[in-house]
């Protein structure tokens, strides 16, 4: 019977201890909420804006106002225009390009008939074939100056290999090696200069040929 007295007591005790932490914490509770709302009022009250501070300038003085400053006569001051003279940009002319075209010399030996004798012709049936070779080439002559005239370097080449045939026929040298060189550039070349060239002397060793054979 004592034992189930002092376990009530122990527990009666137990529970009065509970309750009063409880009570304290729920006294400090409330105290901490109070401390925070007074906080925050606090910090919801606007800050004060210090006053501004104006500096005062001195007002000038009466002397000062009164002092004004002295305006000379002015002489007027004349302003000479300079004439702005344009200037022309300076043209520089191309260099002009120079195309050094090597042009055929034209030296060659005296015609020679010794080929027609070879052949078993006499010296005067030889001086006859040579005879009737100038007038061929006399003919030809004008027609490649045509030619020339308009760059027509395939006729050309045609009109000197029909005459080219009949003087290396008849001999060699002179008019003859001429007609060889100057139907060779023809084949492949180009530059009326250089077939003008060739011309020239064409007429040349045809006139050397007619003095050679005019006996």
């Amino acid at each position: 019977m004592i034992g189930y007295i002092i376990i009530a007591v122990f527990v009666l005790m137990l529970i009065l201890f509970i309750y009063l932490g409880y009570r304290n914490e729920k006294k400090y509770q409330a105290e901490r909420g109070q401390k925070r709302q007074k906080k925050r009022i606090k910090e919801k009250k606007p800050l004060k804006k210090p006053a501004a501070t104006v500096k005062k300038t001195p007002s000038p003085s009466k002397e000062a106002k009164a002092e004004k400053p002295e305006i000379k006569n002015l002489k007027p001051v004349e302003v000479k225009k300079q004439e702005i003279k344009q200037v022309e940009p300076e043209i520089i002319p191309a260099p002009e390009v120079v195309i050094k075209i090597d042009l055929p010399e034209g030296d060659y030996p005296k015609f020679d008939h010794s080929r027609l004798l070879d052949m078993g012709l006499s010296e005067d049936d030889a001086k006859e074939f040579v005879k009737e070779l100038i007038p061929q080439i006399e003919t030809q002559i004008p027609l490649i100056k045509e030619a020339i005239e308009a760059s027509d370097f395939h006729n050309m080449e045609r009109l000197t290999h029909s005459i080219k045939g009949s003087s290396t026929t008849v001999g060699t040298g002179g008019v003859s090696d001429l007609l060889v060189d100057f139907n060779t550039y023809l084949k492949t070349g180009s530059e009326p200069a250089i077939a003008e060239a060739y011309l020239e002397h064409l007429k040349h060793y045809c006139e050397a040929l007619k003095k050679q054979y005019a006996a």
